[in-house]
């Protein structure tokens, strides 16, 4: 059996023990709270892994992108998929309706009435309903309608286009005090108005910690929680030990008494901090960070951590965010201690369709 150590840098391992705990433990979290799960595979990409969160009571996928869809009911899950981002054009459209012909119930979002315009055409077309949920800023500043008021009266017009199939809500990331207000609000307006609520859908791993504030939702889609990142420990969900994925990478220069360098740069770790500093952390000497990247270059600081790498040295990095950085790779391997359990193909990589 191959040993970590055979492994060529730099490569992206998956601690299997790690990742089965992660994955029980959000769905525990989620059942507790009266909530079905439906996970976001947008962080793996991996079919296998996605099989693995339906074994554990997931009822269902979330999908980012019509490619990324495919590859999954490709191999085979194809009984509830939603593709949480808008779909523009006939081209897509189209690629939708083809998908849908395969999937035992294949759900969209808008936020808008263009984009409901077009799946109405397309469903039209195709004599098929296209189930959509309205998508709600509720804090966040990206997609989505920006009052309960909006979505009710989006929510109004999806129900009178023809193959349109109104089913609910949903958001990203429902956290804080403003998003509870938010969906307490739009449930008020809709049941004053008649309109039933089938699913309301929250979203993000650290929003796994306060479930509790949302009894209103129905389910909830986080993604990161299957491999952790500094992200998440920075957030307060996870902790290190519950960091399944790191990238290991080889000491391959240390100028410096304080610098040392790495073979894996923005390719393989990502340049994404979002609201964390540094670009990773290093696993085998606490206080040492990846202060910048360059494309396959790291630079690692050593100012903070007790001892010195030597050239040559393997070292592990737990990166800013795991999602991206699985994508930029074309296969992970699955270890338990020094064994390489199993060699996944990212399946999903570059699915940006």
């Amino acid at each position: 059996m191959t040993k970590v150590h055979d492994l060529e840098t730099p490569v992206v391992t998956i601690d299997l023990d790690r990742l089965e705990k992660n994955i029980a433990r959000a769905q525990a979290m989620v059942d507790a709270a009266g909530m079905k799960h439906r996970p976001h595979i947008k962080t793996h990409k991996i079919p296998d892994i996605a099989k693995m969160q339906l074994k554990a009571g997931a009822s269902g996928l979330t999908c980012q992108k019509l490619s990324e869809a495919e590859v999954f009911i490709d191999a085979g899950l194809d009984d509830d998929l939603l593709i949480t981002f808008n779909i523009v054009g006939q081209a897509k459209t189209e690629h939708l309706m083809r998908l849908s012909d395969r999937v035992n119930k294949l759900s969209v979002v808008a936020d808008n009435e263009d984009v409901i315009r077009g799946l109405s055409e397309a469903g039209v077309r195709h004599g098929r309903d296209v189930p959509i949920l309205i998508e709600n800023d509720v804090g966040f500043g990206r997609n989505g309608v920006q009052s309960p008021e909006a979505a009710l009266s989006l929510a109004r017009y999806a129900m009178n286009m023809p193959r349109i199939k109104f089913e609910g809500l949903m958001a990203f990331p429902t956290t804080g005090e403003k998003a509870v207000d938010y969906f307490n609000r739009a449930v008020e307006l809709f049941t004053a108005d008649g309109i039933p609520l089938p699913i309301l859908s929250g979203g993000g791993t650290p929003a796994l910690m306060t479930l509790a504030d949302f009894p209103m939702l129905t389910e909830h889609r986080p993604g990161t929680y299957v491999f952790n990142d500094v992200m998440m420990v920075h957030s307060g969900y996870a902790s290190w030990d519950e960091c399944a994925l790191t990238v290991r990478a080889t000491i391959v220069s240390t100028p410096t008494g304080d610098r040392a360098i790495i073979d894996a740069g923005s390719k393989a770790i990502t340049r994404e901090q979002y609201y964390v500093k540094n670009f990773g952390k290093v696993v085998e000497y606490p206080g040492a960070v990846v202060a910048n990247v360059s494309e396959e270059h790291g630079i690692l600081d050593f100012s903070g951590a007790e001892n010195r790498p030597k050239v040559g040295e393997v070292v592990n990095i737990i990166p800013n965010h795991c999602c991206v950085c699985i994508n930029m790779h074309d296969k992970v391997y699955g270890i338990r201690g020094e064994e390489v359990e199993i060699e996944w193909p990212v399946a999903a990589r570059g699915k940006l369709i």
